[in-house]
Formats: structure tokens, C-alpha cells, sequence
């Protein structure tokens, strides 16, 4: 395992820009860790329509970023108070969804904190009934990235704020709003500490977890690559804010693997766009399924056809071909 400096960085586009970066291009004979926090920032999830997740008139008066990550699942707000890590390996497909695995570490520095810590539901890391981190992954076939945000002290209220919550995630959780079900790591130790110190006793205790533990500083030679992926990517409005599609029909679905949203612009009889999104995790770019739905008729059987090669759980993860398959045509 090596451990990859992002020398104090705080810009949420240039942060995710190595983190991508780094999956990319470095060696696959290494596995990599990586360290950020970020300025005050909403992260969505790559499979979400950002206009419909965040409050942008709060976002803009408060400057505060909004940039698309490449792993899937649902929008997250950043500031000082929140530490992200990252764990960069080689594909596993043992290891796709399997959020167990690489919180495993994590949770056990905490819980030698004296966090009673542990994973619940899809990715969440509790707390009690308390969430203190939220987790993802991202998969370019050969390498992979699994990462998550741990909630140490940061404005809890910022997060109501600077996001739109929609109610069928409310419901699916159980609880009236944000704020009565996450918690700073902060409020359950009981030496007070600065972020700073607590990331380096995370680091401290996730370098007991392997032997071979160094640290890396990017050459000017990488960070021209990734400011230059930054420039490319993340800083453009096409990535961050572009998905809003023409529509005539519109489904919503709350499954165990997350929430589905489809627009699907029928004409005709015939599907002439669709698109899908949703915070859930999968493997494959969602575009696949949209492609193979283009151009038939609007009706169960068709659909049926269409997909009957493809192995649905690759793009949502646990969800049934005909509950997928039902959710479109509304049954």
C-alpha cells in the first residue's frame, strides 16, 4: 500500500482530478491510499441530475462548489470539518458493492477510538443510529477505486442547507430529516482533537493494518496531468451540470439498491431517448442500458427483449431484470 500526499489541496475539482487520475495511470503492481478534505462542496453522485439535488440559490450566495464524482450513489456535502479517504487496487469483482471489505480498516481505527462503529444498510458506517460516513465505489474494468467521507466536524446544518433531500429517501431511511440521523465522529470522542490530528491518527492505525506503507509525492510531471484532467473534466459545466434530458415520461423507484429515476421521451410508440438515474452503485456505465433501449417500442415485452442478454445487476447492482423491467413501463 502506498500513500499518495495531496500536499494540503482543498479544491474539490482538482482533489477528485487525482483521485481519478491515480486509477488511471498509476502502476497496478500497487495498491493506493488517498487523504483529502475539501472546501465547502457538494459532490454528486455521477448517476445523478444535479439540478434536482442541490438548493442552488443557497449554493450560489455561499460560494460553495458543486462538482459530479465518477462512483455512483448520492450527493454529499463537503467542508473542513469532513475527511475523505480513498483505497485505489486492482478490480476485484469479490470486492464491486462489497462495502464490508474496504471499510473493514477504517472501522477498526475508530473503533480503537472507542467508536462503537460499524457498516449498516447499502455503504453507510453507524454509529449507533447515527451516520458518520458514507461510502463508493468506481471501477474502470482494471482498477478500482473505493472510497468515503467521514463526517468529523463539519456543519451538519450546511448539509440541509446546500441540499434538496428528496422524500423518498426520507421515508426509506426511517426518520424525519437529515440532521436528526447524522453525527460528527467528534461528538463520541472524548479527548477533543483537530481534524488534522485525527487523520493522522488514522493513517497512524490504517499503516498497522499492512506491512508495506510509503508515501508518495506526485512529480510535476503527474500534477501536470492531473490539473490538466481538472481543466478537461471537472471543471466544465457539461460534466458537473449537464445531464437534463427532453422528456414525456417519467418514472420514480425506491429499490434495495437504491433510488431509480427514469426520463424517457417516447414518440410515436418509440423510445427516442432515455435516461436513467439515481444514487445507485453499479459497475457499468448506465449509457449501455439507454443505448439498447433506443429506437423500440414503448411496451414490456420489447424491453424484455432488448435486455435479454444483459445481466442487469453489472448497472444497479441488486435489482431484478423484471423489477427493472416494471419500473419502466410503470407495473
Amino acid at each position: 500500500m502506498i500513500f499518495v500526499e495531496n500536499e494540503g489541496i482543498t479544491d474539490p475539482r482538482l482533489n477528485l482530478a487525482l483521485e481519478e487520475y491515480i486509477v488511471r495511470n498509476f502502476s497496478a503492481e500497487n495498491d493506493y491510499l488517498l487523504f483529502y478534505i475539501n472546501e465547502p462542496s457538494i459532490i454528486i453522485g455521477k448517476n445523478q441530475i444535479t439540478i434536482e439535488e442541490v438548493n442552488q440559490e443557497y449554493i450560489d450566495g455561499n460560494k460553495i462548489h458543486v462538482v459530479r464524482r465518477v462512483s455512483g450513489g448520492g450527493a454529499v456535502y463537503h467542508d473542513f470539518g469532513n475527511l475523505n479517504f480513498s483505497f485505489i487496487t486492482n478490480h476485484d469483482i469479490t470486492k464491486m458493492h462489497n462495502f464490508k471489505k474496504f471499510t473493514e480498516p477504517v472501522i477498526s481505527v475508530l473503533n480503537k477510538l472507542g467508536l462503537d462503529a460499524e457498516l449498516k444498510g447499502r455503504n453507510d458506517i453507524l454509529v449507533g443510529d447515527k451516520k458518520i460516513s458514507g461510502t463508493a465505489q468506481f471501477s474502470t474494468g482494471k482498477r478500482m477505486i473505493s472510497h468515503g467521507t467521514l463526517l468529523f466536524n463539519t456543519d451538519l446544518g450546511e448539509v440541509v442547507n446546500a441540499l434538496n433531500v428528496k422524500p423518498s429517501k426520507l421515508e426509506s431511511k426511517g426518520h424525519k430529516s437529515v440532521r436528526s440521523r447524522v453525527a460528527n465522529i467528534s461528538d463520541f470522542i472524548e479527548e477533543p482533537m483537530s481534524i488534522e490530528e485525527f487523520r493522522a491518527l488514522l493513517l497512524k492505525g490504517l499503516y498497522s493494518e499492512t506491512d508495506a506503507f510509503k508515501t508518495h509525492h506526485l512529480t510535476a510531471e503527474e500534477w501536470e496531468g492531473v490539473h490538466q484532467l481538472k481543466k478537461e473534466k471537472y471543471d466544465s459545466w457539461n460534466w458537473n451540470y449537464g445531464r437534463a434530458p427532453k422528456f414525456n415520461i417519467q418514472r420514480e423507484k425506491r429499490f434495495t439498491a437504491g433510488e431509480l429515476d427514469a426520463r424517457i421521451f417516447v414518440e410515436k410508440g418509440l423510445i427516442q431517448e432515455v435516461h436513467i438515474y439515481g444514487d445507485f452503485f453499479g459497475r457499468d456505465a448506465v449509457s449501455e442500458i439507454e443505448q439498447l433501449l433506443l429506437n423500440i417500442p414503448y411496451d414490456k415485452t420489447s424491453i424484455t427483449e432488448a435486455l435479454k442478454d444483459t445481466d442487469i445487476t453489472n448497472y444497479f447492482g441488486a435489482l431484478e431484470k423484471e423489477e427493472f423491467v416494471g419500473f419502466l413501463v410503470g407495473r
